[in-house]
């Protein structure tokens, strides 16, 4: 691998699914070949304090922005080429290609031999809007290759792009680590802690923001208790929507049968994921399409700790099921199609085992981290 030169604006302590994606990339690279650019996470003393000490930590060099937004300025391009030349790097990494995969060019004229831009479900939309089109275009231009996350992903940047960029698209998906995420992850002592060691739960671990689909959850809770009265909804994150989704589930009726568990660090996530019976997302598409889904890491965290999953049929989360054999995917936005998948997996314990199994099986032959990072450093 040419030492390369990582540019992002998703790393670090800045939470997210992007920055966790580039991270674990980043961390099974070879540390002496790699330099990170990266923007600062947050403003204020909290915000450097907490930037720095995660860089310390890290096995490879962070260049950190002055700005918390790095955007293809002449200033921040010049800060790139003079990195670029600094460091002896031969190639470049985007880790978002819009927009930042506009400074290839300048990186290619001041030696970058290849050049590599990530797309995530933001290009997507941005294939649909016709001056984001012509940046996408002149980003694929740009670069040797553009990697996407699945199929859905592909077809709108492919219609995008010039047809010779088209082909030179490579899938390269997030992956999972099969070691942390697992069956055995701590599940019980979590279940334990909430009081819920005896009733049946669907866990949905993700941000608090409307596409997701807590919403159609708390929605469905009045028919999944219909069936399975003990359920019990455990909601695994923070975010913006939360206190409208708390309001949601008082006026459902439903409150005592939804936990909030509020922002969880990084580390106990598997034992959150283990401490339900069900995975459940169903995701939705909004505004026309330009909040989508990329693929939905989650769904693939959830099979490794062997469960079934529920999974919206936005963008790309079809993507990270095998529908019908590690869990379904419903219509996003449809409490009823979610209630009935969810109630179906709640009183079928064989059937739970058997998609968990299938599920836990794919991600070790499909998405390991050390099979997608091999993919990485081929193609720099």
């Amino acid at each position: 691998m040419h030492k390369t030169l990582i540019v992002t604006n998703d790393f670090p302590p800045r939470p997210g699914g992007i920055q966790a994606f580039l991270h674990n990339m980043a961390l099974r690279l070879d540390p002496d070949r790699v330099v990170v650019y990266a923007s600062t996470w947050k403003r204020g003393e909290e915000g450097r304090e907490a930037t720095a000490a995660f860089d310390a930590e890290q096995p490879f060099q962070v260049v950190r922005d002055r700005t918390t937004m790095l955007l293809p300025t002449p200033r921040v391009t010049r800060r790139a080429v003079g990195l670029l030349r600094e460091h002896g790097c031969e190639s470049v990494w985007f880790g978002a290609a819009a927009p930042l995969g506009l400074m290839g060019p300048a990186l290619r004229r001041a030696g970058a031999r290849r050049i590599v831009a990530t797309t995530h479900g933001h290009e997507a939309g941005w294939a649909q809007l016709p001056a984001a089109r012509q940046l996408l275009r002149r980003i694929g231009e740009g670069t040797d290759t553009l990697t996407y996350l699945g199929e859905y992903t592909r077809s709108r940047i492919a219609s995008a792009v010039t047809e010779r960029a088209a082909a030179r698209m490579v899938q390269l998906p997030p992956g999972v680590d099969e070691k942390t995420f697992h069956p055995e992850s701590g599940g019980a002592e979590v279940r334990a802690r909430l009081g819920l060691t005896d009733r049946p739960v669907v866990v949905c671990v993700s941000r608090l923001v409307p596409r997701k689909g807590q919403d159609t959850l708390i929605e469905a809770m009045p028919r999944i208790l219909a069936a399975v009265p003990d359920a019990v909804l455990l909601i695994v994150g923070g975010g913006p929507y939360e206190a409208d989704l708390r309001a949601l589930a008082a006026a459902k009726g439903v409150e005592a049968s939804v936990r909030f568990t509020g922002a969880v660090p990084w580390s106990e996530l598997p034992a959150h994921y283990g401490a339900g019976d069900v995975f459940a997302m169903p995701c939705r598409t909004r505004r026309g399409g330009l909040d989508v889904e990329g693929l939905g890491i989650v769904y693939l965290e959830a099979s490794a700790t062997g469960l079934p999953v529920v999974a919206g049929d936005s963008g790309g989360a079809p993507d990270a099921v095998l529908d019908g054999e590690t869990g379904w995917v419903v219509r996003g936005g449809s409490p009823e199609d979610a209630a009935d998948r969810v109630v179906t997996l709640l009183l079928d314990p064989a059937l739970r085992e058997r998609m968990g199994t299938a599920g836990r099986a794919w991600v070790e032959e499909r998405w390991r981290w050390d099979l997608l990072a091999g993919r990485l450093r081929e193609l720099l």
